[in-house]
């Protein structure tokens, strides 16, 4: 697994280092997540090769990662073709560093690597959960499914406002329950597989990286904090009120003491 591991470290290490020189060229960062994505199911999957034992359980999150990477790699580099702009989150990342832009963004990227070589080696470590298949492994299994409908809905969602331009904050579907239900939903994969590799032994701790790191980047480093500052800046007092009325992450039923929408 050691090999495995080193082998997954550097397909992220490199993969990363390029999406920094291609949003460095073409000023479209939106590429970065995308390639993101990619590189960290490739990772994945690599690692998981590596595995000895019984191989149905690594069947099984070979599987869902590739169903994961493969779709939201697919959206994120799609949604960057068609729209030409800047993703906003690293727009403002370059503002504040200027001229030291490029090389933060490198090192910036590489912390993803970091990130995404964590969640690589929780999902081997589910993988490797001994026993056969049981009920732990479908309960995993259906709440990635859930979770991965769930993103592509809010994915869905989203793209369909943007079309018809119908306010200035999207307040539709999920996006009335969840400020970002895209998130919650990208939580909500890791933790169905942490479900399937949960084997209260040592390994535990491990499987577990994965929900909570990415809880922890989703919610408090470059997820929301960021997009957050940008809709702030760009919505003003309609993405206020809408803060106030919706839940920042976990789908709750919204508020109804504010009720104003920009027509």
């Amino acid at each position: 697994m050691l090999l495995g591991a080193l082998l997954s470290l550097a397909i992220l290490v490199v993969a990363m280092g390029a999406a920094a020189v291609i949003a460095e060229q073409t000023r479209r960062s939106g590429f970065i997540d995308g390639i993101w994505a990619i590189s960290t199911g490739a990772a994945t999957l690599t690692l998981i090769l590596t595995l000895s034992g019984p191989f149905e359980r690594p069947l099984v999150i070979s599987a869902l990662v590739a169903i994961w990477a493969v779709r939201l790699g697919r959206h994120l580099v799609t949604r960057t073709l068609k729209s030409g702009a800047d993703d906003p989150r690293y727009a403002a990342l370059r503002r504040d560093w200027g001229e030291a832009a490029p090389r933060k963004l490198f090192v910036f990227l590489q912390m993803q690597a970091i990130a995404g070589w964590l969640l690589a080696l929780s999902a081997a470590a589910a993988a490797a959960r001994p026993g056969p298949l049981d009920w732990q492994d479908g309960l995993g299994v259906a709440i990635v499914l859930i979770a991965l409908f769930g993103e592509w809905q809010a994915d869905r969602q989203l793209a369909a406002f943007r079309r018809d331009k119908a306010g200035a904050v999207c307040d539709r579907g999920l996006w009335g329950w969840s400020r970002h239900p895209n998130y919650f939903f990208e939580w909500l994969v890791w933790v169905g597989i942490a479900v399937i590799g949960i084997a209260f032994d040592g390994r535990t701790a491990l499987v577990l990286v994965a929900p909570v790191s990415i809880y922890w980047l989703l919610v408090h480093v470059s997820g929301i904090p960021p997009l957050e500052r940008h809709m702030l800046e760009s919505r003003g007092e309609t993405f206020r009120a809408y803060q106030r009325r919706v839940s920042p992450f976990f789908p709750i039923k919204p508020k109804t003491i504010e009720t104003e929408r920009d027509s």
